[in-house]
């Protein structure tokens, strides 16, 4: 077993052949953006009718022929609630056989710089608020996402192994809820915020009087723009080198009533706004502690209702194009 060698992360060279697996999703694309505005001049990114990150093989001839100075891995099998609960094996396996895949080629190749990209939903279901990292495999997970979340510990363990075995500086970051260009804004299938958006943009279309949402609007949640993230995730590659997992968020929460009160002044709705308390309303609250993400100098700046303003701009100019 190799010794970790200490090594003080470094401004990354501008010239470096960069692979950024998922490059076409919600956050792949935050990433390829940001990084094309840094002025990276070689990012590479494949589609999955080019490069299917499920076969082992296509897998390893692609990083032995494109040897990345730089890997971020953001692909996944990603879904909601009803999705998760419904098709678990298939989130399980096919997740882990895409961090194992690439983990794995890049592993083969010496890849230098790598971070792994995973979601909040792998700590616990009762981790205490506002949830630190070392809140990992502390609890029982959320039932209904259980299967993803442990794909994405596994990966969590992958990257810290490799450190360990084999001295390489990758790192893992965890973003929390992320919204932005790019997002899912379909009925069934859209998060919180892009539903939020599509509902009371459609409400002030049609001249509607009211807009009814679920539960008590009483649930606090974490959101942050993925364009913060991706300037985040640019930010630990160049500052941070550690065997922990990184939280990436605001660390500031609002309540869904809030949220919704936000998007219809941003959209221009002038209906009363209803609440279906029959209706659930999911974890009380979920927040991460972003402590570890601050002290190595990056805080997010933009508040939310920036952010949200920039994405109804974007939904409204791209709607005809938009996931639905």
């Amino acid at each position: 077993m190799n010794e970790r060698a200490e090594t003080m992360p470094t401004e990354l060279d501008r010239d470096a052949t960069i692979y950024i697996a998922g490059h076409r999703g919600l956050v792949g694309s935050a990433l390829w953006r940001r990084f094309e505005r840094e002025g990276f001049a070689n990012l590479v990114g494949k589609s999955r009718a080019e490069l299917d990150l499920t076969h082992r093989r296509n897998v390893f001839e692609f990083f032995e022929s494109l040897r990345p100075g730089v890997v971020i891995l953001a692909a996944a099998k990603v879904g909601g609630i009803l999705a998760n609960s419904t098709y678990p094996a298939d989130f399980l396996s096919e997740n882990l056989q895409i961090q194992t895949n690439v983990l794995d080629a890049a592993l083969n190749v010496r890849v230098p710089k790598l971070l792994f990209l995973g979601s909040s939903c792998i700590y616990p279901k009762f981790a205490e608020q506002p949830i630190r990292e070392d809140s990992l495999l502390t609890g029982p997970l959320e039932p209904t996402n259980d299967a993803y979340a442990i794909a994405k510990i596994a990966g969590i363990l992958n990257i810290q192994a490799v450190r360990r075995q084999y001295g390489l500086p990758w790192i893992s970051g965890m973003p929390t809820n992320l919204y932005g260009p790019g997002d899912n804004f379909s009925a069934e299938g859209s998060h919180l915020l892009p539903a939020l958006i599509r509902r009371y943009e459609t409400a002030k279309n049609n001249g509607d009087e009211y807009v009814i949402n679920w539960g008590s609007g009483t649930p606090r949640r974490e959101l942050m723009h993925v364009d913060d993230m991706a300037a985040a995730c640019l930010h630990l590659l160049e500052n941070y080198d550690g065997d922990q997992q990184v939280n990436i968020g605001t660390g500031r929460d609002h309540t869904v009533s809030e949220l919704a009160d936000i998007v219809a002044n941003v959209v221009g709705f002038e209906g009363e706004i209803r609440w279906d308390p029959e209706k659930p309303d999911g974890t009380p609250r979920k927040v991460l502690d972003v402590g570890v993400l601050e002290r190595s100098g990056w805080q997010s700046t933009r508040t939310i209702v920036e952010g949200i303003a920039d994405t109804v701009d974007w939904y409204r100019q791209n709607e005809a194009e938009v996931r639905v």
